[in-house]
């Protein structure tokens, strides 16, 4: 019985000793994570929205313009006259800067996909030969192969207008190369393209070297309890409940009307791949806009994003555009699957006619047959002509019972 206690001092030591071995490698574990929290940070921090950093962006841009390297209708305005007046950073996201000005007392947004002039591809051209010696049919060949790269799409010369409005002068070579810097931002050419044939997307006002300034609209936001800020865009006395419902019914066939525009009055469908509040904003008459479109395909461009090797339906998924994996040849299908009404039933329909936000404006069998419409509509679809029949059908059924919320309303008045 003597080696007992003996037994006892060395289990206590093993004891203490793994206990110390424990702390050790705990703290260098600590250091490790704590060394990459700060590298992390850092790259964060590089990257934060700042009024100094977006005063230095501006700046840079004016140097340039001075210098004759760019130009543009705003430059003047930004750089000389103090007509155009930097607010404040709205955010930075993947070198995209997005910032509020004030140009002549009008509320705008700055927008462009890389901070510095120079990182955008240099027309190589412009060294050749000189500028005043490239013939306009030239340079408009060359924004619409920019165009086909960009966007998939063929352009006809006498659609290029709101691409090239530039004219030949003292600052002929500026302009090209701010034009074609321009063209690199896929966001800039779906909104001059579509400016003039959709309500739909932002107006671009103008632009300087290559940022662009677009009307300014309050975005929606996911924890907004109507998805939108309705007091930004109606007047106050939307505030109570039943104008916020005859909001809500507005602004929801606006969305059917975007919706139907974008699959049918374009020469080729226009695929929406990130559909949240963020990504949309609301006019004073209550007309729903595309205000980034940065993950917004026409069908051939889709098809092409689509169509990639996969082992699974889940590697052919795209955000919110998805197809379907064929296994016996390990494609995705260069076809989408699901559509732009059937994400939005899902992502903003759901939230808005939810048995949590009924009321006794709109009758409960109105109301429930609206629940029953949107989870129909919001239910994954088929690549098929029957799924394209499902998706006419809801969308006639939504704006059928969406209409007659509208007239229950106005009685109600």
């Amino acid at each position: 019985m003597r080696g007992i206690p003996g037994l006892k001092r060395l289990r206590l030591k093993i004891w203490r000793r793994c206990t110390l071995a424990l702390l050790l490698f705990w703290a260098a574990c600590w250091v490790v994570v704590s060394a990459l929290l700060v590298l992390l940070h850092r790259s964060v921090f590089s990257e934060r929205c700042t009024d100094e950093k977006s005063h230095r962006i501006l700046a840079r841009l004016c140097l340039d313009y001075s210098s004759g390297a760019l130009t543009g209708d705003l430059c003047e305005d930004l750089c000389v006259a103090q007509n155009l007046v930097y607010k404040h950073c709205l955010y930075y996201d993947r070198g995209k800067k997005v910032i509020q000005a004030d140009w002549r007392g009008q509320p705008i947004i700055l927008k462009s996909k890389k901070e510095i002039f120079s990182s955008y591809q240099h027309l190589s051209m412009l060294e050749e030969v000189e500028t005043e010696d490239i013939p306009e049919a030239e340079l408009l060949l060359m924004v619409a192969l920019e165009v086909k790269n960009v966007l998939g799409l063929e352009l006809s010369n006498n659609t290029m207008g709101p691409l090239w409005t530039r004219k030949k002068g003292p600052h002929w070579k500026a302009q090209v190369a701010s034009m074609w810097s321009l063209l690199q931002q896929e966001e800039y050419i779906y909104f001059s393209l579509l400016q003039d044939f959709s309500k739909h997307v932002l107006r671009i006002i103008g632009s300087c070297g290559h940022f662009y300034a677009v009307e300014y609209l309050t975005a929606g936001h996911a924890w907004h309890k109507t998805l939108f800020p309705l007091e930004n865009v109606v007047s106050p006395t939307f505030a109570g409940h039943r104008s916020r419902v005859r909001a809500i019914i507005d602004i929801a066939l606006s969305f059917l009307d975007m919706v139907r525009h974008f699959d049918n009055d374009f020469s080729h469908p226009l695929h929406l791949c990130d559909i949240k509040p963020e990504n949309f904003a609301i006019r004073h008459d209550l007309t729903v806009v595309a205000i980034d479109v940065d993950m917004a395909f026409f069908e051939p461009k889709m098809r092409d994003i689509l169509e990639q090797n996969c082992t699974g339906d889940e590697d052919c998924n795209f955000f919110d555009c998805f197809s379907k994996c064929n296994l016996r040849i390990r494609k995705c299908g260069a076809q989408r699957a699901n559509n732009n009404l059937q994400v939005i039933c899902d992502k903003i329909f759901r939230r808005w006619f939810s048995p949590s936000l009924r009321g006794p404006l709109v009758s409960l069998p109105l109301q429930l047959q609206l629940q029953k419409a949107v989870q129909e509509c919001a239910e994954p679809g088929h690549v098929d002509a029957a799924g394209h029949q499902r998706t006419l059908k809801s969308l006639s059924k939504l704006y059928h019972l969406l209409h007659i919320s509208q007239q229950e309303l106005q009685r109600a008045e």
